[in-house]
C-alpha cells in the first residue's frame, strides 16, 4: 500500500452543492478494492494558467488516498472517463519530497 495524492479539476459548470458528489462518486469501488481515502480538501474555484476545455477557471480539490498502484490507477480512469472532470494528476508525494 502507497500514499498517494490525487489533484482534480472540476469544470466551473458544475454547482458548488455537486462538487462533492462528482468527487466521492467512484469512492465505493475504490474503497471495495482495497484503497482508503484520507482526506479530501476542496480548494475552491480557481483561475487556471491556461484554457482547459475552453474554460478559464476549474474546482480544484486534492484527494489523500492510500492504495495498491492498480487501484489507483483505476481510480484515476473513472475520473478522466466523468465528463465533468477536466483534468487529473495523481503523485506520490514520498517521491517528491
Amino acid at each position: 500500500m502507497r500514499k498517494y495524492e490525487i489533484m482534480i479539476i472540476v469544470s466551473p459548470d458544475v454547482d458548488d452543492r455537486q462538487v462533492n458528489g462528482e468527487i466521492e462518486r467512484p469512492f465505493e469501488a475504490f474503497k471495495k478494492a482495497g484503497g482508503t481515502v484520507d482526506n479530501v480538501d476542496v480548494w475552491g474555484r480557481r483561475r487556471l494558467a491556461y484554457d482547459i476545455q475552453k474554460k478559464s477557471e476549474g474546482i480544484y480539490a486534492v484527494l489523500g488516498v492510500t492504495a495498491e498502484p492498480a487501484v489507483v490507477s483505476e481510480l484515476n480512469r473513472q475520473y478522466t472517463l466523468n465528463e465533468r472532470v477536466m483534468r487529473t494528476k495523481v503523485i506520490r508525494p514520498d517521491l517528491h519530497a
